[in-house]
């Protein structure tokens, strides 16, 4: 996949005191793709988004995202930037529409601009016709979708994901993996994708990355991971047991 750099991280480094949380990480990571980033709990993920956030800052080490330095400029990280963590918090008493005009607003974008767009959002992710019910009375799997209709709000070239199908029934996980798939290859938005559930990520992932006690230990795409570390074609391995085999040796 040729592109873009979206996040670039060269030797990044975090320490808690003498605990190393994350330990030389180099990364790239290009426009469009989806990147799967496993590892279990413990392992650094959570320390490596908020770098790339310009919520913690690194030991040592660089790291850019969308061409700017997240510690030094995180407000410029942050406009073209959307995050959905595993728990969507929004106005209950509220609808979508509602919902979605006051998040334009705490960003900046006039009424007359967001209208426009919150409608065209309601549609791509579903919920046009359930726009008048509170969110309240939201599903798990329609606050999720309203969670990616939020991010998309400020047009982000990069949206980062937790655990985004963590309780959704098997109709709600295919309408978010789907959603999300569309939106890497049809607005070329790049997805970072955190998540415990392998098949999913073995679903829409075009790379991943393993991190294991704050190292990077595998990156590339499942097929080539597979084959280099299992002797394998496709369709003859699941992504959990190419990921044990890692953790297995790490």
């Amino acid at each position: 996949m040729e592109g873009q750099i979206i996040i670039e991280a060269e030797e990044l480094t975090k320490k808690y005191g003498t605990q190393v949380a994350v330990n030389h990480l180099t990364l790239q990571i290009q426009q469009g793709e989806v990147f799967g980033f496993l590892g279990p709990n413990g392992a650094g993920k959570t320390t490596t988004l908020l770098m790339f956030l310009g919520l913690t800052e690194p030991t040592s080490g660089k790291v850019r995202v969308i061409g700017f330095d997240p510690t030094r400029e995180p407000l410029r990280v942050k406009e073209k930037v959307g995050y959905l963590p595993e728990n969507v918090g929004f106005y209950d008493d509220m609808d979508a529409r509602q919902n979605l005009r006051f998040i334009a607003r705490l960003n900046r974008i006039p009424d007359g601009v967001s209208d426009k767009r919150i409608d065209e959002l309601l549609r791509v992710v579903g919920l046009f016709e359930e726009v008048k019910k509170k969110v309240g009375t939201y599903s798990k799997g329609m606050r999720q979708r309203l969670g990616i209709a939020e991010v998309l709000i400020k047009e982000p070239k990069l949206i980062f994901l937790d655990e985004p199908t963590i309780g959704l029934d098997p109709d709600g996980t295919n309408r978010m993996l789907d959603l999300i798939h569309s939106l890497s290859r049809e607005k070329n938005i790049t997805i970072f994708l955190s998540s415990h559930l392998l098949d999913q990520v073995q679903r829409i992932c075009d790379r991943i990355g393993i991190m294991i006690k704050g190292n990077l230990v595998a990156l590339g795409p499942i097929q080539e991971l597979a084959r280099k570390k299992l002797g394998v074609e496709k369709e003859h391995y699941t992504l959990e047991e190419l990921y044990m085999k890692y953790f297995k040796e790490a």
